[in-house]
C-alpha cells in the first residue's frame, strides 16, 4: 500500500512547478523525504514547537484533542515566491494544517 500511494503521489506531483516539500510534524516525515528525493526538491518539516533549533514560531492554534500548540519552520527554508507542497498522512480536523 505504501508503495502504491507513493507512486500515487510522485506520479501526481511530478510535472507540477514546485519549489521544496514540507511534512507536517510527525507523520508527513514519512512520505515527504522519499517524495522529495524521487521529485529531487527540497525537503524540510514543519515541527512543534521547541523541537528544533534556528527557527521561526507561528501563533498557537487550538489542537484539535486538548489544549494549544505552535509550528516552527527551519529559518530560510522558504523565500516570497516558492510553492511548497505540503504533505501529512491524513487531514482529519485540519488544525495542523490550518496552523
Amino acid at each position: 500500500a505504501f508503495a502504491l500511494v507513493f507512486e500515487v503521489l510522485v506520479e501526481r506531483y511530478r510535472n507540477e512547478d514546485i519549489t521544496s516539500i514540507c511534512g507536517l510534524d510527525a507523520r508527513g516525515f514519512v512520505l515527504g523525504p522519499p517524495l522529495a528525493l524521487a521529485l529531487k526538491k527540497p525537503f524540510f518539516m514543519l515541527r512543534k514547537k521547541g523541537k528544533m533549533p534556528n527557527v521561526v514560531t507561528g501563533e498557537a492554534y487550538a489542537k484539535e484533542y486538548a489544549g494549544n500548540d505552535a509550528l516552527s519552520i527551519p529559518r530560510g527554508a522558504v523565500s516570497a515566491g516558492d510553492k511548497v507542497l505540503v504533505i501529512d498522512d491524513l487531514v482529519a480536523t485540519g488544525g495542523t494544517l490550518l496552523a
